[in-house]
C-alpha cells in the first residue's frame, strides 16, 4: 500500500470517529437504499425504471448548478426530471449548488454554497430540500462534520460499510456501485452481510448507461443488485424514509431531527414556520 493510501485510511478513520451524532438503528433492518449523485439524466431515464420494477425508490442528491449541463458523466438533469422524480415517489436531496468539495474553500464559503443549493431547489421547484445531504466527491472535513452536520437531518459520505447498530447521522456510510454486472458479486456480499447484521446498506452511483463513466454503472448491474436484494427480502427505502423511522429514537439533545420535518414540503407555505425551522437549525 502506498504512503498516500495509508494516509487516506488514517484520514478517513479520524473523520469517521470524530464529531459523531449517533442514533440507535434498532430493529429496522435490513434496509437497502440506492442513491444517485449530481445527477446525470440516465440515473432517472435508465436507473429509476429498474428500481421501480422492484418497488424501490431512490434518493437523488442534486447539485443545482449542473442542471441542463453536460460533462464527463453525460447529459445532466433537466427541470422536468426533478418534477418527474417527485411525482414518482423518489427523494430529492442536496449536493451543494456548485458541486463544491468541502476541502477546497474556507468552511464559510462551502456552507454558503450548500445553502445556495437548497435555496435553488426552493426557487425552481417550490419545495424544500429533504434535509439530507451528500458531500461532493465524498470529501467531508472535520470542520464541516462538526458545524454543518447538526444543521441537517443527515450527511452522507463515500466511506464504505454498513450503518448500524449505531448510525452516525453526520456521516452516513455508503458503497459505490460502479462498472458492469461483473461487479455484482461484491454488492451481493454486502447485501448478505447487511441481512445478517440487520443494518442499513447504502449504495451510490452516478450515470447508468451501457458504457458508463468510471463513476457510473450499467443497467445490468443495477438490475442484478436490486433483484438480489429483493429476493433476499430486504426493505427498499430512501434516505428520508429511513431517517423518518429513526426520528423517535433521537435524544432531546438533537433538536434538528426532533423539530425539522423529514418530508419534502413547500418552501412558500408560511414564513413563520420557515423562520422557526431556521431558528432550530442555527441553534443545533
Amino acid at each position: 500500500m502506498s504512503l498516500r493510501s495509508q494516509l487516506g485510511l488514517i484520514r478517513r478513520s479520524i473523520l469517521n470517529a470524530s464529531h459523531r451524532r449517533l442514533v440507535a438503528f434498532g430493529h429496522h433492518g435490513p434496509i437497502v437504499t440506492f442513491t444517485f449523485d449530481d445527477f446525470p439524466r440516465t440515473a432517472l431515464t435508465a436507473g429509476a425504471p429498474i428500481l421501480e420494477r422492484f418497488g424501490a425508490r431512490a434518493t437523488y442528491y442534486v447539485a443545482m448548478s449542473l442542471m441542463n449541463k453536460r460533462n464527463e458523466l453525460g447529459e445532466q438533469f433537466h427541470h422536468e426530471d426533478l418534477v418527474s422524480l417527485l411525482a414518482r415517489g423518489h427523494e430529492i436531496a442536496s449536493h451543494t449548488f456548485s458541486h463544491l468539495s468541502a476541502r477546497r474553500p474556507a468552511y464559510d464559503l462551502f456552507k454558503r454554497d450548500q445553502a445556495r443549493g437548497e435555496t435553488a431547489l426552493c426557487e425552481i421547484l417550490g419545495i424544500r430540500a429533504s434535509g439530507n445531504f451528500a458531500y461532493p466527491y465524498g470529501e467531508a472535513t472535520l470542520e464541516a462534520k462538526r458545524k454543518l452536520g447538526p444543521e441537517l437531518l443527515s450527511s452522507r459520505g463515500t466511506c464504505g460499510g454498513l450503518n448500524g447498530p449505531k448510525v452516525d447521522l453526520n456521516l452516513l456510510r455508503a458503497n459505490h456501485l460502479y462498472g458492469d454486472v461483473g461487479q455484482a458479486k461484491a454488492a451481493q456480499q454486502l447485501i448478505l452481510e447487511n441481512e445478517k447484521k440487520k443494518s442499513w446498506l447504502i449504495f451510490y452511483t452516478h450515470d447508468v448507461a451501457p458504457d458508463p463513466s468510471p463513476y457510473g454503472c450499467t443497467p445490468e448491474l443495477i438490475e442484478a443488485v436490486c433483484s438480489f436484494a429483493a429476493a433476499r427480502r430486504a426493505r427498499f427505502m430512501t434516505v428520508a424514509q429511513v431517517i423518518k423511522q429513526l426520528v423517535p429514537q433521537v435524544s432531546p439533545q438533537a433538536p434538528t431531527l426532533s423539530n425539522r420535518s423529514v418530508e419534502q414540503t413547500s418552501c412558500t407555505s408560511g414564513s413563520a414556520s420557515q423562520e422557526q425551522d431556521r431558528t432550530v437549525l442555527h441553534h443545533a
